[in-house]
């Protein structure tokens, strides 16, 4: 086995390969730009080398600085994680060329893979399912209709040179493609100057689902059963879990041995991921692409199987046989992944970069009935800087089955405490408990279905009214008989107040609280209920068990009460005396401030650009600057109508969120 490795990459996926290197006596080197200076990863690392600054493309995708820092480590071969130089057909060639071994696949078959039209044809060579279609000229209506039966309804009759939604038509008999085709080609010549058309199967409820496969250097390939990652949004994976609610034994087998099938027609020779889009209506499934490398989201395949696909990687580079049979692998209740990213959910989940002052994962272990694994490469005092991806962990659960592993998965989310950034947890959260996603029956577009206008919270349910009203109520007490003891010091202790009201929210909630220590009877709207717990102040993660379920809070001083969140409920909560509750009721409500005469960044990050000039009129929509922050570009439009009357920002500045960059008259 290698005696010392590279790993060209960073954050977590460098401390993933990391950890299991150690467990197999591997010794590890890290490259490091400026920004990940003092990572968790080159901490880890047996040796590390600076590569540069922080943009990658001045440090992790030089090709020329992995090299010399594997020849002046002396590592006999390069793990290059996911993303940037992992998929690079180029840069497995030159570390053939210079003798390095590369932990991936074998550069004809990333070259192979990497290309979408020829990847196609491989797969439809190997006898893998492809979505049916013609791309060829039709010529007209008749052929559309022929060719539309042929495919089998429903179909898409598309312009080739579409964009914008505009140029396409879903047939679902012949009627409709007796309309559509005119229609398609009209709207093509206008919209385009290109009136070609193609016609493919249109797939109904689709379903981004993947077969993991592992393959070595003598011919011998497996795969590793399926993950459903139909929860995306902006493309952008969010949910993960294996196996799939949608697929049957039948179905599974199937997709799986044409995912091998296609491996081995490139020889593939690693860890790789066979995607496919299948339909949630018939369980018809077709090939998308296939991605030569370890996949964001393998802890779930490896918590199912109980494989580490990283040692196995490294042992099929090593020239190992693969030690695993396909009859001898079988699947082992569920689990599911969460990315916990740095972005606001609140505010469509644009970046937040910043220092995590406080980063308080969940106990790795067993959980009420699940197991918990963390994978991250952050820790508290860490900086979340502009320059990379947004993704700060992953969370995973496993249970029994899928409603165990949901189960664990959303207690896990409510015990993982960050401060400093914002980050998509209450949404994760919020999803756990919502019906469509709990039945299984999820699609492609379930993001965007089950939350239109974007996600703004959660309204509180009986259960967590009653147990956010009680935490707030317990906190209070605990902090006035702690003020007590404090100020009573010369005198004696005046009794705390039982009686209060805590407004949640827009509801107000009678309270009585008789505290013991670490126990409380918290009587709310006349009900009494038992309260357990060993929260204690300055702690910002309350964990209890109320009538006798466990649950857990965040909660965080306000200038007047708390801020208390729960999965993707989040309020103030304010406690108080039932008079001062009444005056409450009549002060009258804040107007809220116009802010359509300012443009304000909605996220820290970095001016690409400013597109007007002082005086200059502007009309509604029309673009004033860009804005970037982790590989994302936010174009900010006007609101209104009006003119420049001030810039307070220039390219290449950075802003802060809620910065005012550009004012209007």
């Amino acid at each position: 086995m290698f005696e010392k490795i590279l790993i060209a990459n960073r954050g977590e996926i460098a401390v993933r390969v990391i950890k299991t290197c150690r467990r197999m006596g591997i010794k590890t080197v890290v490259v490091y730009s400026d920004a990940d200076a003092g990572s968790m990863a080159v901490e880890m690392a047996d040796e590390t080398v600076h590569i540069g600054p922080s943009p990658a493309a001045e440090s992790y995708l030089v090709m020329d600085k992995i090299v010399d820092a594997v020849r002046q480590t002396g590592a006999e071969a390069v793990h290059p994680g996911f993303g940037f130089l992992s998929e690079n057909p180029e840069f497995a060639k030159r570390l053939a060329d210079e003798k390095i071994i590369f932990i991936g696949p074998n550069p004809h078959a990333i070259e192979a893979m990497g290309d979408k039209i020829s990847s196609k044809k491989l797969a439809a060579d190997a006898g893998v399912s492809t979505v049916p279609g013609h791309m060829g000229l039709i010529e007209s209506t008749e052929e559309a209709v022929k060719i539309s039966k042929e495919i089998g309804y429903p179909v898409m009759i598309k312009a080739s040179a579409g964009g914008g939604g505009k140029g396409i038509r879903i047939a679902y008999n012949d009627k409709d493609a007796e309309e559509g085709y005119p229609a398609v080609k009209a709207e093509a010549t206008a919209s385009f100057g290109d009136d070609r058309i193609f016609i493919e199967k249109f797939i109904l409820e689709p379903r981004h689902i993947e077969i993991q496969v592992m393959g070595d250097k003598h011919g011998n390939c497996v795969y590793l059963f399926e993950r459903e990652c139909s929860i995306q949004r902006r493309n952008q994976k969010v949910l993960e879990e294996a196996p799939s609610p949608l697929l049957d034994e039948a179905t599974r087998k199937k997709m799986g041995e044409q995912a091998v099938a296609l491996a081995k027609a490139v020889n593939y020779d690693s860890a790789g991921t066979v995607e496919f889009v299948a339909s949630g209506k018939d369980k018809s499934f077709y090939f998308l692409e296939m991605n030569t490398r370890l996949q964001v989201e393998h802890p779930v395949t490896e918590m199912i199987t109980g494989v580490d696909l990283v040692e196995q990687m490294l042992r099929s580079a090593y020239g190992e046989k693969l030690n695993l049979e396909q009859d001898k692998l079988k699947i082992n209740g569920w689990a599911i992944e969460s990315r916990v990213y740095a972005e606001d959910p609140y505010r469509n989940f644009l970046p937040s970069i910043g220092r995590l002052k406080r980063f308080q994962p969940p106990y790795e272990g067993p959980l009420e009935g699940g197991t918990v694994r963390m994978d991250s490469g952050v820790r508290e005092g860490d900086e979340i800087s502009m320059f990379y991806d947004p993704m700060i962990a992953k969370l995973i659960t496993h249970g029994k089955d899928r409603d165990a592993a949901l189960d664990t998965q959303a207690k896990a989310l409510d015990r993982f405490y960050i401060e400093g950034i914002q980050d998509n947890m209450p949404f994760c959260a919020a999803v756990m408990d919502e019906a469509r996603f709990r039945s299984g029956n999820i699609t492609t577009a379930y993001i965007k279905d089950e939350f239109p206008e974007g996600f703004r919270g959660t309204e509180p349910t009986a259960e967590q009214s009653l147990m956010l009203a009680a935490t707030a109520a317990y906190v209070h007490g605990v902090q006035t008989r702690r003020g007590a003891q404090i100020t009573g010091r010369m005198s004696p202790i005046e009794e705390v107040r039982r009686d209060w009201t805590v407004i949640l929210g827009e509801a107000y909630h009678d309270i009585e609280v008789d505290l013991g220590e670490g126990e409380a009877t918290i009587t709310v709207d006349g009900q009494a209920h038992s309260l357990v717990t060993d929260w204690v102040p300055g702690e910002h993660l309350f964990e209890g068990v109320l009538d006798g379920k466990a649950f857990a809070v965040k909660v965080a001083d306000r200038t007047e009460g708390y801020f208390v969140t729960h999965r993707g409920v989040r309020l103030n909560a304010l406690v108080c005396t039932p008079n001062a509750a009444e005056m409450h009721k009549r002060l009258p409500e804040k107007e809220k401030p116009d802010l359509s005469k300012l443009i304000i960044s909605p996220m820290p990050g970095l001016v690409v650009s400013i597109d007007v000039e002082l005086g200059q009129e502007v009309q509604e929509g029309e673009a004033v600057c860009i804005v970037e922050a982790m590989k994302m570009q936010n174009i900010i439009r006007a609101e209104a109508n009006g003119t420049v009357k001030a810039i307070n920002v220039a390219a290449g500045d950075s802003v802060a969120a809620d910065a005012i960059m550009v004012e209007f008259e």
